[in-house]
């Protein structure tokens, strides 16, 4: 009987003329678009200015692609340096291999600096891109899809992943797809966060911190179904160990946080705040002005009204005179 299954493409890389389109590239750039999009809005949100996002994230996205490359090379670095490997692989990125680890660590020193240079306080524009970073990683799994790879264990479920390519010690069979499983997960993280933000007003990095832990619980055993290579610890992957490190790390961190800095940062963005002060200033400053001149017009008609009416008693009174005049006469 004709099991159901999720069929891979049947090739990862489309051809417009001699310009290769890979779909794990696409999936990269949408996911980044989108962490761009919703960071931008949930700036604005905070108090910050449109744009600040993008303006960072010219710094953070290539710090996190080569954080994530150096991360999956250094860990993996028996398919590129060992004996039969071509070391040029290793700045292959379309073809796979980036670690969500060293994508975070460094994308978040690149934010550092483009936030300095802002004079932006770095948790506080955390707290805006996490839930967009969990959307990102929920396309970008999709990347494993086009490329086959990063699947689990063997299984019949109705929603296992076809996997036809013989490549690279791939075995074809039907396995546990994982790369949705994360995928999904990283959407339900992302939700959270978002929920978790409005219902408690998360601030100082703590929605970033719940975004953290709440990735690395989900990572933990997603990563453990996995069955491609992998370096072990205590019977570990070495993936698992640091979803566990990196957990506590977080938790960790929103439990001081909260006990230090309770509330959110009432100001995100220096000169944000005071800018739209200015236009309403301005736009006082108008109703002033049309105040004053309407008050001067009424004054100098009021003067006016007052000098005539000075000189029409100046008048009678001269009248009055000439009149007491010509009796006496």
């Amino acid at each position: 009987m004709e099991l159901a299954f999720i069929p891979s493409p049947s090739r990862g890389v489309l051809y417009l003329g001699p310009i290769p389109l890979r779909g794990y590239a696409f999936c990269i750039i949408i996911g980044v678009f989108v962490a761009v999009w919703l960071g931008n809005k949930r700036w604005i949100a905070r108090g910050g200015r449109a744009g600040t996002v993008a303006d960072i994230a010219v710094w953070a996205v290539p710090f996190g692609l080569v954080g994530g490359r150096l991360y999956h090379v250094i860990t993996d670095y028996e398919l590129y340096f060992s004996e039969g490997r071509d070391w040029v692989d290793a700045f292959k990125i379309w073809e796979g291999g980036l670690g969500i680890w060293g994508a975070i660590a460094l994308g978040a020193l690149g934010a550092w600096i483009g936030c300095r240079r802002r004079g932006i306080p770095l948790p506080a524009y955390a707290d805006a891109v996490a839930p967009g970073i969990a959307f990102a990683q929920a396309i970008g799994r999709w990347g494993n899809w086009f490329n086959q790879e990063l699947y689990g264990k063997p299984t019949d479920l109705p929603w296992a992943l076809e996997i036809t390519s013989s490549a690279d010690g791939r075995v074809p069979g039907t396995y546990h797809p994982t790369f949705l499983y994360e995928s999904l997960w990283c959407i339900g993280v992302a939700v959270l966060v978002i929920w978790a933000d409005r219902r408690f007003r998360l601030g100082h990095g703590r929605a970033f911190a719940l975004y953290v832990a709440a990735y690395c619980a989900g990572r933990a055993w997603i990563e453990y179904m996995r069955v491609d290579d992998a370096h072990h610890i205590l019977g570990l992957r070495l993936n698992v160990w640091t979803a566990i490190l990196v957990f506590l790390l977080a938790v960790t961190y929103f439990v001081l946080s909260a006990r230090k800095r309770p509330g959110r940062e009432e100001v995100v963005e220096p000169g944000a705040a005071s800018s739209g002060g200015d236009a309403g200033s301005d736009e006082k400053a108008v109703d002033l002005d049309k105040d004053g001149k309407d008050g001067k017009g009424r004054e100098e008609t009021e003067d006016g009204r007052g000098e005539a009416a000075d000189e029409g008693e100046a008048e009678a009174d001269g009248a009055r005179n000439e009149a007491g005049s010509g009796k006496k006469a």
